[in-house]
C-alpha cells in the first residue's frame, strides 16, 4: 500500500488502508484515516489529521507552515474531515497562534487544482472550490458554497452557506447564504435558486429566502433595522430563517451589498 520511493517519518500514524504513490513525502506528526490515498509527489506535514476516505492526488502541499510573516513555529494544527477530494497542486495550511490554532476542512469537499486555503481558515461541508480559487486567512465558507474558478475570499471574509460565486469573483465582505456574487470587488446580484432546489427546499422556505433577501437588499432599511422585520415577520425557529439571521448578526466586515 506504501510506494518503496515513499517517505514516511517515524512518528507518522498512517492507517493500514492508506495507500501512499510514489515519491510522497509525509511528516513525522501526521495522522491519516482509513481508506485515505495519497497521489505521487504530495508532502503532508506538520500536525495534520486527515480523516477516512479521502483522495489526494500528486503534488499537494498539505499542512506547511502558513504564509504569515508573524508564525514562528509556533505548534498548531491542520484538521480535514472525510471523503475530501483534493486535487493536483492544491495547498492547505496550518493554523496561526495569533488565530483559531487551527485550520479546519470539513467532510466531502472538492478541493480542484491549484486552490489554496490559508491559515486559520474554516472550510465547512459538500463545498466546491474551482481552479485556483483563494480563501485568505481566517476565512469561512459555510456548507454547499461554490467557489468558481480564480475566485478569492479577503481575510475575515466569511462566504455563507449555499453560495454560487462567480469565477473571478473577489470578494472582500461578508457573502449572506443562499446568494449568487460576481465581479470585482464582488457584489450580490440574485439568489442561487437553481441551487437551492437540486438541495430540495420546499417551496415556502424558498418564498421565506426571497423575502429575507428583499428585506436586506431591496428596500431602504439598514443592516439591523432588517433583522428587527425579519425577526418579526419570520418564525426563527425555521432552519433558514435562523441560519439567515445568525449570519446577519455576526457580520463584522459589513455585507457584500
Amino acid at each position: 500500500m506504501i510506494h518503496s520511493t515513499a517517505i514516511i517519518a517515524p512518528g507518522a500514524e498512517l492507517d493500514s488502508t492508506v495507500t501512499v504513490g510514489p515519491y510522497a513525502v509525509i511528516g513525522e506528526h501526521v495522522k491519516i484515516g482509513a481508506g485515505t490515498t495519497v497521489g505521487p509527489h504530495a508532502v503532508i506535514e506538520g500536525r495534520t489529521e486527515i480523516g477516512s476516505e479521502n483522495q489526494i492526488f500528486q503534488f499537494t502541499s498539505i499542512g506547511a507552515a502558513p504564509q504569515d510573516l508573524k508564525f514562528a513555529g509556533e505548534e498548531t494544527y491542520l484538521r480535514i474531515g472525510s471523503r475530501n477530494r483534493i486535487r493536483e497542486f492544491v495547498t492547505i495550511h496550518l493554523g496561526t497562534e495569533t488565530g483559531n490554532g487551527i485550520t479546519t476542512v470539513g467532510d466531502d469537499n472538492l478541493l480542484m487544482a491549484y486552490a489554496h486555503v490559508a491559515h486559520d481558515c474554516i472550510v465547512k461541508n459538500h463545498v466546491v472550490m474551482a481552479n485556483a480559487a483563494t480563501l485568505a486567512g481566517h476565512v469561512e465558507v459555510g456548507d454547499y458554497a461554490i467557489l468558481g474558478g480564480l475566485s478569492a475570499v479577503h481575510q475575515f471574509a466569511r462566504v455563507g452557506c449555499h453560495v454560487m460565486a462567480s469565477g473571478g469573483s473577489m470578494i472582500g465582505q461578508d457573502v449572506v447564504p443562499y446568494s449568487i456574487i460576481q465581479g470585482d470587488r464582488a457584489r450580490v446580484v440574485g439568489l442561487n435558486l437553481t441551487g437551492l432546489k437540486r438541495r430540495g427546499f420546499s417551496t415556502q422556505s424558498l418564498v421565506n429566502i426571497k423575502k429575507m433577501y428583499k428585506l436586506v437588499f431591496r428596500s431602504n432599511l439598514n443592516l439591523s433595522e432588517a433583522v428587527t422585520q425579519i425577526e418579526g415577520q419570520f418564525d426563527t425557529s425555521l432552519e433558514e430563517v435562523a441560519t439567515y439571521l445568525d449570519f446577519l448578526k455576526k457580520s463584522e466586515r459589513g455585507l457584500a451589498r
